[in-house]
C-alpha cells in the first residue's frame, strides 16, 4: 500500500506532502494512500558515516550476521537508516538488501602494518603488499576501502606513519583503480598530512589536521568525518598508556583538546563534514543524535550539523533524500531541529525503505 506524508520537508523548510510507492517518493497524489505522518519536520533518514557492524563492543569480531543486525537495528531506532561501515573483520554481503536493515555502504577489513593496530581486526601487511590487499578488499566492499594511516610505534613511544608516503598514495590510487573510494583512519599530524596528500577521499577523526592542510582538504574535496564522541575516549586512552608511553599520552590529550577547534577551522574553510560515531569497539551503537551534538557544541551550526548527517550525507554515500524518484527514508521530529538539536534524540517517526519501523 503507497503511504502519504505531510509535514515541514529540510532542508528547504517548506510544508509539503509527498508519497511513498515501494521503495521511492514522488509527488504526484496517490489515491487511497494511507497517511502515516501529517504535520512535523520531516528529515532525509539520518546517516553514521563511520561506524563498525563487524565489532562488538570491547573491539573483538562478531561472529555471526545476526550480532550485524543487531548492531544495524541498534542505529535503526535511532532513524539512522543509512551507514557507511568504515571496515568490518566479518563479511556479511547479506544484508545488503535485507528491508529492516539501514542501507549499507561497506568497506572490507581495514589495511594496516604490521603488530600496528586492534588483534584479529584488520589484514596486516608491509608495504611491499598493501596496494595489491587494498585490492582485494575493494572487491569485498561496496565502494569502499579502510586504510589505518597510523598508530602507536612502540619503538618511538608515539603516534607514527603506518608506511612511508609512497606506499599511501599507491594504495589511495589501488582503490581507485579498483572503483572504490579511500577512507582512512589517522590521528597523527604527519600520517594525516600524508594522506590527504595521497589523494584519500575521506579522512576518519583526524585530529592531526592544521589550517593549512584542511585548506587543502577544502580544495581537493576531501571528507571529514570528525568521530567526536570517539576523541572524548583519549583521556582514558593516555591513562591506560601513560605508564609506558608517556609522550604518547601526553601526545593524546593535546589532540583531543585542540580538535573542537580543527573541526571548526575545517567547516569554516569548506570542507565537506559528515556525521559518524566509529560504533563497534569502543562507542556503542545508536548515539548518531550525541554525535550531532558534539558536533553543535564545537560550533557547527545546527542547520549544518543536520545536513552533515542526513541530506549531504546521504548525498554523498549515493542514498538520494526525498525528491521525486528519491528513496523512501525520513524521519520525523515534533519540533524544529534547527532551531533546538536535542530533539534529534526523540524521532516520532521512522520509515525506512517505504516501511513504517516506528
Amino acid at each position: 500500500m503507497a503511504l502519504h506524508v505531510r509535514g515541514v520537508v529540510l532542508p528547504e523548510g517548506d510544508v509539503r506532502e509527498f508519497w511513498l510507492t515501494g521503495d521511492r517518493v514522488t509527488y504526484e497524489p496517490v489515491r487511497d494512500a494511507e497517511t502515516v505522518v501529517d504535520g512535523g519536520w520531516i528529515l532525509p533518514g539520518l546517516v553514521d558515516a563511520h561506524c563498525h557492524l563487524g565489532i562488538r563492543y570491547g573491539a573483538t569480531p562478531i561472529e555471526s550476521l545476526d550480532e550485524a543486525r543487531e548492531l544495524a537495528l541498534q542505529d535503526r531506532a535511532a532513524g539512522v537508516l543509512a551507514l557507511r561501515d568504515a571496515g568490518s573483520p566479518y563479511p556479511y554481503p547479506e544484508l545488503d538488501d535485507e528491508p529492516e536493515i539501514p542501507r549499507l555502504a561497506r568497506a572490507g577489513r581495514h589495511v594496516a602494518s604490521p603488530r600496528r593496530y586492534l588483534r584479529d581486526i584488520g589484514i596486516e601487511v608491509e608495504a611491499a603488499r598493501v596496494a595489491e590487499t587494498v585490492t582485494a578488499q575493494a572487491k569485498a566492499g561496496t565502494g569502499w576501502v579502510k586504510l589505518v594511516g597510523d598508530w602507536i610505534d612502540r619503538s618511538v613511544g608515539d603516534l607514527a606513519p603506518s608506511w612511508d608516503a609512497a606506499t599511501m598514495t599507491a594504495a589511495v590510487e589501488a582503490a581507485h583503480a579498483a572503483g572504490a573510494r579511500a577512507a582512512v583512519h589517522t590521528f597523527s599530524e604527519e600520517g594525516v598530512a600524508a594522506m590527504v596528500r595521497a589523494g584519500v577521499d575521506s579522512v576518519e577523526h583526524g585530529t592531526g589536521l592544521s589550517v593549512d592542510l584542511v585548506d587543502e582538504m577544502a580544495r581537493r574535496g576531501t571528507a571529514l568525518v570528525p568521530t567526536m564522541i570517539n576523541i572524548r575516549t583519549f583521556g582514558k586512552i593516555a591513562d591506560q598508556a601513560r605508564p609506558k608511553f608517556p609522550g604518547y599520552a601526553d601526545h593524546m590529550i593535546a589532540l583531543r583538546d585542540r580538535f573542537p577547534g580543527v573541526v571548526v577551522a575545517a567547516h569554516e574553510a569548506g570542507v565537506p563534514l559528515y556525521v559518524g560515531t566509529d560504533a563497534g569497539g569502543s562507542i556503542r551503537h545508536g548515539q548518531a543524535a550525541e554525535e550531532m551534538l558534539l558536533l553543535h557544541e564545537a560550533g557547527i551550526p545546527a542547520v549544518d550539523v543536520l545536513a552533515a548527517a542526513s541530506w549531504r550525507a546521504r548525498a554523498w554515500l549515493g542514498f538520494p533524500g526525498l525528491v521525486e524518484g528519491g528513496l523512501a527514508d525520513l524521519v520525523v521530529y515534533d519540533e524544529d531541529p534547527r532551531a533546538d538539536l536535542r530533539v534529534v534524540r526523540q524521532p516520532r517517526r521512522i520509515i525506512l525503505k517505504g516501511r513504517v519501523v516506528r
